[in-house]
């Protein structure tokens, strides 16, 4: 869009890195420490076109180790780097090694009145899904947001730490703004976690979109 109208082909802005929009706030125009928002409303011949509000705010990150003897988390975190970079980060630590048979229940919630169920509720094989050449798409998506960040993108067996390291807040927004936008609200995933048909640990996911 770097050119005077008119405008006569598809209008992008394509991989803006946090790095780039961190200088831009804090050394080009220093902006105060806090949490903000940029909302745009887009105008053309003085009639509305399109908003651009939405972004992904995560509250809260809970990892419940439910056999210690198997398995235990070395850390569960949702840290802040910066008042621009916020990440996810995940290790839990396997005692009883190799393991092969894992199972995951994922299921999505939003607060009404407390959580309550929405959408999606599925239990997937993940030594199978892992294996499997040709990947649930709904599976896929959900193990889109941690695919490139962690060490767990191999099939069975595991026999070492498990690890989700650094998942940026602004990739996560993509994938609930961009590729399957979600309605605003206070949203949470619940994951638990199976091996060998026992549970061993639980982790949920809290975020608020707006």
């Amino acid at each position: 869009m770097n050119h005077t109208c008119p405008f006569d082909h598809d209008l992008i802005v394509d991989k803006v890195t946090i790095g780039f929009l961190n200088h831009q706030a804090t050394a080009v125009l220093p902006i105060p420490k806090g949490d903000y928002a940029v909302f745009t409303s887009w105008y053309a011949y003085g009639k509305l076109r399109a908003d651009i509000t939405s972004r992904i705010e995560l509250t809260n990150l809970k990892c419940v180790s439910l056999d210690k003897n198997f398995a235990d988390f070395e850390y569960c975190r949702i840290k802040s780097i910066n008042r621009s970079f916020k990440y996810v980060s995940v290790r839990v630590k396997l005692f009883q090694v190799p393991v092969s048979n894992v199972t995951i229940n994922l299921a999505t919630y939003k607060r009404y009145n407390g959580y309550k169920p929405t959408l999606y509720n599925f239990t997937a094989d993940a030594c199978k899904f892992m294996s499997s050449k040709s990947k649930n798409p709904l599976y896929n998506y959900f193990y889109g947001f941690i695919t490139g960040y962690t060490n767990m993108n191999h099939t069975c067996p595991y026999d070492h730490d498990l690890i989700v390291e650094k998942v940026a807040i602004g990739y996560i927004n993509h994938l609930v703004v961009d590729v399957l936008p979600i309605p605003p609200g206070d949203h949470a995933v619940y994951t638990t976690w199976y091996a060998y048909g026992r549970q061993r640990a639980d982790v949920r996911v809290y975020a608020t979109i707006s």
